[in-house]
């Protein structure tokens, strides 16, 4: 459809072009016509051809930087609740408890290793024969900082929950956390996310709208950018292999 447009306006300037050259009479005004329609042709062409070709081009390339930007920080603040839960035992919906944790806290390393041992009671019943029993021996072998083992020498954890490209650039992630029941059991599940409108904030809001209805294998569906969720078990982000595949 955006090329019939272009094709229409080219039709409609080369004609009027066309009729003043052979049917304009008017010498002294024939000149300041022309030089005011060909300008009016080419905004209107420029125009034209950024709303339909170039922006939708441009709005592309846009988002899938900024999105492969804020799914890094989506990434870290998975990892780090991870690590949250595997040692509290839940997830966390606070950032400055979370990133003090980072600081402080240590994951403990330990070696799983099979043993048997004299089982008094089952050598009693039979009589005086010895029999052993399997048994696992969990040796505590030292510990490593969460901070060390998730992120090294980089310190990025406390700019994580910070929204890249928002246009306050103090605009953090809605961060959730709770618990749902499942089989009688209530589980830890927390959700980090943002509109995508607050990452593409000066973007054509058309566009922004047609993406916020995005479904497919191929994008982010929804409006928003998430990990984990509150109304299901899961830790994944609701993006697709491709924004991670340089990561």
């Amino acid at each position: 459809m955006q090329y019939l447009y272009i094709l229409i306006v080219l039709l409609i300037s080369g004609g009027l072009i066309y009729w003043i050259n052979t049917s304009f009479d008017h010498k002294k005004y024939k000149n300041i016509v022309l030089v005011g329609l060909w300008f009016f042709s080419a905004v209107f062409f420029y125009k034209m051809v950024n709303e339909f070709w170039l922006g939708p081009k441009n709005f592309e390339s846009v988002k899938e930087v900024r999105f492969q930007k804020v799914i890094k920080n989506l990434t870290d603040i998975r990892d780090s609740e991870l690590a949250f839960r595997s040692i509290k035992g839940q997830f966390e919906d606070n950032w400055d408890s979370l990133v003090k944790f980072i600081e402080v806290d240590s994951f403990t390393l330990t070696q799983r290793r099979d043993s048997s041992i004299l089982d008094k009671e089952m050598t009693k019943r039979y009589g005086g024969v010895k029999t052993y029993k399997d048994i696992v021996i969990v040796d505590t072998l030292g510990f490593v900082s969460v901070r060390d083992s998730l992120f090294g020498d980089d310190n990025r954890y406390t700019t994580m929950m910070y929204v890249p490209y928002a246009k306050d650039e103090k605009t953090m992630f809605e961060l959730r956390s709770g618990s749902i029941e499942q089989n009688g059991m209530y589980i830890p599940v927390f959700e980090a996310k943002v509109k995508k409108s607050v990452i593409l904030y000066d973007r054509d809001k058309n566009l922004v709208l047609t993406e916020n209805m995005v479904q497919g294998v191929n994008g982010v569906n929804g409006n928003a950018l998430k990990v984990g969720s509150m109304d299901e078990v899961n830790t994944n982000g609701n993006w697709p292999k491709n924004y991670t595949k340089n990561q």
